[in-house]
């Protein structure tokens, strides 16, 4: 009886539906809805650089755990040479095409998010944004400029170039990032295995940019460490009046990945103690 209401509740709940394309010009996005899309909080979500919105969206699986709790999920797409699919963010100090030829994706952020409320009825007040390595960098520098805009940010292995980006306003502020990444080394500098010779500021600079506006704040901290997978996950939390709005997840021993996402190479220091999409949402339901 009880595997039966198990199964019921399952089939229950709300899937994700296929995405829908949109084309803004030469650069689109691809949008998934929950089950009431009018009115829905808006999660912008930035593929890592040489992705694309298909291959973030799969390889996360952000959007169906997104959808269940009713928000939206915009996959907006980088910019690479002309019929390329390896995709890049300008987020001013890296990556690839994007950088080097000065994209506006700020601005494209922004028509994104005037679309997706204009076409879908979200609510294009009510915006979050997350993303991964490059994509990381975007969503931070973007939060970083426009706190007015954002309810909160969330950064996956990506860090924010904070000598030339200061966080212009109280943005909540989540970062999760493993000490072994060989790419966006934790510490700053540029990666062993870094696809460009970004020198890259470090998570530290990162956590106390978000911060700053914030004035003081209490600080708490507890490890996370149930699986016999060669990591441990140490959460700081720094808090106002009760709440918390910086929130830094390390992954002792973590490399370049979105915890709980899937992927196929480079499974070595891949943690299995938290699960990205898990600790975002979490972590964005205690905005107001």
């Amino acid at each position: 009886m009880r595997r039966f209401a198990l199964l019921l509740a399952l089939l229950l709940l709300p899937i994700a539906a296929a995405a829908e394309t949109v084309r803004l010009g030469e650069r689109w996005y691809e949008i998934y809805l929950p089950a009431r899309a009018s009115g829905a909080p808006l999660i912008l979500a930035l593929h890592g650089g040489g992705g694309d919105p298909d291959q973030f969206a799969s390889a996360s699986g952000l959007a169906r755990a997104a959808n269940r709790q009713g928000f939206a999920v915009a996959f907006p797409a980088g910019t690479g040479r002309r019929g390329e699919r390896l995709l890049t963010w300008n987020g001013g100090y890296c990556c690839g095409y994007a950088a080097r030829q000065g994209i506006d994706d700020i601005g494209f952020l922004e028509q994104v998010i005037a679309d997706a409320a204009k076409r879908f009825g979200v609510d294009g007040s009510r915006v979050f944004l997350t993303g991964m390595s490059n994509g990381s960098i975007m969503a931070e520098t973007f939060a970083a400029r426009n706190p007015a805009r954002v309810r909160a940010v969330a950064g996956v292995a990506g860090t924010m170039d904070t000598s030339r980006n200061r966080v212009q306003g109280r943005v909540p502020a989540l970062v999760i990032h493993g000490t072994a990444d060989p790419m966006v080394p934790y510490e700053g500098g540029q990666g062993d295995s870094s696809l460009t010779r970004t020198d890259f500021s470090s998570v530290a600079s990162v956590v106390r940019a978000f911060k700053a506006p914030w004035g003081a704040l209490s600080e708490s901290s507890r490890r996370i460490d149930r699986r016999d997978d060669g990591t441990a996950v140490v959460v700081t939390d720094y808090s106002k009046a009760g709440r918390v709005v910086v929130r830094l997840m390390t992954v002792e021993g973590g490399a370049h990945h979105w915890p709980g996402g899937r992927k196929a190479r480079l499974t070595e220091g891949k943690t299995q103690e938290i699960d990205a999409n898990t600790e975002i949402l979490r972590f964005f339901a205690l905005q107001p």
